[in-house]
Order: structure tokens, then C-alpha cells, then sequence
């Protein structure tokens, strides 16, 4: 369990572990890729483990230590038919992601994962890429694991997403570039581009109307050398620490700045806080800059609409943040919390009331009334990493002990949080 003080004040330079979405993708095209790919930066956390081991069992060598790692890609088809079910861990990006890779492969897989994995929705996935032609089955008609997925020929297609969803819209991009014609996603919503970003870094074509993503069959990946930047998820953490605790000031180094994951950036600055982007640069088509985050007193504003998808990771510690901040909160459209390692709505409130702040549930999101007195609590992270890390960082503001029980959940994307977080705290 982790135990966490309140503290006076958050000082340092630091640097994030690196990112997860863009550390599976590195792992994953690497392996689809011919020729070798390096990866510096890389996430060692368990979810992208998991998808070391999945392509490990199907054939490809791939050597990790500590944050480097390097691929021996085979190309698109030299991936070997896996002799036992490949274990997905408790990675939503890993299975989802890989239902569109094995869609397009001349065997057979199953694949399951964690009691968490086996509640996640698939058929928002798997309904498309049957819809091109991939022979997929699993509980409830696909909705959830394990997939059985046999793989082959596919039909490219345009698809009307229902959700702003980047491991729907990945999953189906991924079947595209080995199915007939060509193959187009329209979300409600921007979502995460990462895939996008990263398959032109590995050689693809392509093209982006609006909200539209379109790819071509038949198209190769070639290896290269990625360097994957801060993760600016984990950032989100460290910076809502510094804008609770009065005095403050921290710099955090090499975070990736995506624009389809700054929504964080944007609400801080609404709330009023300061927070400066220095050394902008773009490394692997992903912008990157260092953080200098300064502490501030926010207001409470509402948070709804295209903004969500940008940050629905970062909710959990938005909450936290807004009981320390003036008045009231609002967070609306945000259903999507509901289908998280947890249902994010009900963990986050039923959490955060453990400190005593005021916050409700809604049906898309939640309220919370600022300027909280909050006090130590034992909290259960439910095995939901994000859930352990944001009130962790509640406890720094909390009058007395916090104790965070099965924190051993953080480790899914910030390995060292805890040191880190006593390292900065004074």
C-alpha cells in the first residue's frame, strides 16, 4: 500500500515516464514493420509489456530494458499463428488495437485477458471489422472476451463511428492497410491520433479530412528509430499537485503536447492556472515541449462537449484538483468514463467523498463544489491505476495520513510514482 503525507510545497525538474499510447503503437508497428525498429523512451509499465509478450508468442524477437527496446520486424505477414491464447493483461489498447492487426492475418487467435479486461466492451470494435469481413467471436456475441478471431481477406469500408474512440478508430485503420481499397473512419469527435501520426513516421500514407481518417490497402511499414515523449497523462498528476499546493513550482521536462490529448493544458489555463510550454519541438510527427508549471488559485468552470475525448484520462485528477479550486465544477459528456478499468464516474465519487469533498454523480459526469477541507482516508485504488494516482494526490492536500491500498495498480503506467512524487514533495 501506498502511503501518502500532506506536504508543503511541490519544487523540482522532472521528466514523466514515457507514453503509453505511443509506446504500444512503437511495439506494434515495429513488429508489422520490415526491418529493425528502435524505441527510446518506452513505457515499461505492464500494459505495454503485454503487448510485448502478445507479438513475442506470434514469432517476433523483441529485446526491452528498462526504456529501450528494439523490434526485429518480419513486415505485415511475418507474424507465426501463436500456439496458446494471447494474454492481453489489463490493456483495453493492446486488445483492441490488435482485434484490427489479427483481422487481417491468415490464422487463428484467441485472446483474453484480466477479470477488468473481461467486463471491457469489444463489439465496438469487432461489429466493424466484421463488417470487412473478419471472422470474430466472443461472449454475448463479441461483446466480451475471450475474441476468437480468424482473420483473411477484408473488404475496406467507410465507417460512421458512434464514439470518439482512438482504439475503435486505430483498430479499424490497422485492417485497412491490408484490406481491399481503401478504408475510412468519421468520429463525432477528434480522438487521440497518435496511430495516424505514427504510421506516416513508419513510411504509411495518410490522408485526414475533418474528422475523417482514410487509408489505402496494401501499404508497408519500414523500421525506424522512435523516441517516445513524456506521457502527458502521467504529467496531469504532477501538475494538478502543484496547482493545490500554494507555493509550488515544477518543471516537467520532454512531455508529448498532442493536440488531441492537451484538453488538461486547456483546463488549467481556464481555471486560471499557469502553466507555460517551453522548448517546443516536433520529434516521430508528435509535438513536444517542457512544462513549467506554476501554482495558482483556480475557479471552477464547466467542462463538456468536443473538449472530453481530449482529456477523458485526466478526469479523475481534474476532480481532485477542483475541490481546492473557487466554486463549483461541472463535468458533462463524459459517459465514456463509464467503460474504463473501472466506471470512473462511480470510483472518482466514491473515493474523493472518503476525504469528505463535496462531489455528485451525473449520468454523463459529475459536480464538485470547490474550497474543500479534505481529510486523510484509506482509499481503494479498485485496481484502476488513475483512480490510485489522483487521490494520491489528493492526500498532499488532505489534513493527515492517506493510505492507498492495491496502489500496486499505478505500476500500469507510472512505474516509480511513488519515489517520484516523495522526491518533488517538501
Amino acid at each position: 500500500m501506498l502511503r501518502v503525507q500532506p506536504t508543503n510545497q511541490i519544487k523540482g525538474t522532472i521528466r514523466v515516464p514515457g507514453d503509453k499510447s505511443i509506446s504500444h503503437r512503437a511495439v506494434m508497428f515495429g513488429a508489422l514493420a520490415k526491418g529493425t525498429t528502435t524505441i527510446e523512451g518506452f513505457l515499461p509499465g505492464a500494459d505495454c509489456l503485454s503487448t510485448i509478450g502478445c507479438f513475442q508468442q506470434m514469432g517476433i524477437q523483441i529485446e526491452q530494458k528498462g526504456d529501450r527496446v528494439t523490434v526485429q520486424g518480419q513486415g505485415w505477414f511475418g507474424l507465426q499463428e501463436p500456439t496458446a491464447r494471447l494474454d492481453v493483461g489489463n490493456s483495453g489498447t493492446t486488445i483492441r488495437l490488435m482485434a484490427g492487426i489479427m483481422a487481417t492475418q491468415p490464422f487463428h487467435v484467441v485472446m483474453e485477458g484480466d477479470e477488468s479486461i473481461a467486463k471491457r466492451p469489444m463489439r465496438r470494435v469487432i461489429g466493424p471489422l466484421r463488417q470487412m469481413g473478419a471472422k470474430i467471436d466472443g461472449r454475448k456475441d463479441g461483446e466480451y472476451t475471450p475474441l476468437s478471431i480468424r482473420g483473411g481477406q477484408l473488404q475496406g469500408m467507410s465507417y460512421e463511428s458512434p464514439v470518439a474512440s482512438a482504439q475503435v478508430k486505430s483498430a479499424i485503420l490497422l485492417a485497412g492497410l491490408q484490406a481491399e481499397g481503401e478504408t475510412s473512419v468519421t468520429e463525432p469527435h477528434l480522438s487521440r491520433d497518435h496511430t495516424e501520426r505514427m504510421l506516416q513516421a513508419f513510411g504509411v500514407h495518410v490522408e485526414r479530412d475533418g474528422l475523417t481518417v482514410r487509408v489505402k490497402g496494401g501499404q508497408e511499414l519500414q523500421g525506424r528509430a522512435i523516441h517516445v515523449p513524456g506521457d502527458i497523462s502521467s504529467a496531469a498528476f504532477l501538475i494538478a499537485a502543484v496547482m493545490m499546493v500554494p507555493g509550488s513550482s515544477l518543471l516537467i521536462e520532454n512531455v508529448g503536447i498532442n493536440p488531441s490529448r492537451t484538453g488538461i493544458i486547456d483546463v488549467v489555463k481556464a481555471m486560471g492556472g499557469s502553466l507555460e510550454l517551453l522548448n517546443e519541438r516536433v520529434v516521430n510527427e508528435e509535438p513536444v515541449a517542457d512544462l513549467l508549471v506554476t501554482y495558482s488559485r483556480l475557479q471552477g468552470i464547466e467542462i463538456a462537449g468536443d473538449i472530453i475525448p481530449r482529456l477523458i484520462d485526466e478526469i479523475p485528477v481534474i476532480a481532485v484538483m477542483a475541490t481546492q479550486a473557487n466554486g463549483q465544477t461541472v463535468i458533462r459528456d463524459a459517459q465514456e468514463l463509464k467503460v474504463k478499468e473501472t466506471d470512473r464516474i462511480a470510483t472518482v465519487v466514491s473515493q474523493l467523498s472518503k476525504f469528505g469533498a463535496n462531489i455528485v454523480p451525473t449520468d454523463d459526469g459529475m459536480i464538485i463544489e470547490g474550497s474543500a477541507k479534505l481529510n486523510g482516508a484509506v482509499i481503494d485504488s479498485m485496481g484502476d491505476h488513475r483512480i490510485g494516482m489522483a487521490m494520491a494526490i489528493a492526500g498532499l492536500v488532505a489534513e493527515g495520513e492517506t493510505v492507498i491500498e492495491n496502489d500496486e495498480a499505478i505500476n500500469v503506467s507510472f512505474p516509480g510514482f511513488a519515489e517520484l512524487l516523495q522526491r518533488i514533495s517538501q
